[in-house]
């Protein structure tokens, strides 16, 4: 599903300072769930957090959209 991950990649660049010192992981379990981790700088986890959450919310959600797109489920955890 690289897919996925190429895309938490490109929104999670798009937004913060540094994006250069964005990581993204992507893990696949044996039932086919998978889990993208999203780690970037300490500077910008409120950008990708947003105000109550709403950027985290809003990035989770079309992980969500293009997972079930793929016919997998899908994941994130921001570090």
């Amino acid at each position: 599903m690289a897919q996925l991950k190429q895309l938490v990649e490109y929104i999670a660049q798009s937004i913060v300072t540094h994006p250069n010192e964005v990581v993204v992981t992507e893990e696949e379990n044996e039932q086919g769930r998978v889990f993208i981790t999203l780690q970037v700088h300490p500077e910008d986890k409120g950008k990708v957090i947003g105000r109550q959450g709403r950027v985290a919310q809003s990035i989770r959600s079309l992980l969500r959209v293009a997972a079930v797109k793929n016919g997998v489920h899908a994941n994130l955890d921001i570090d």
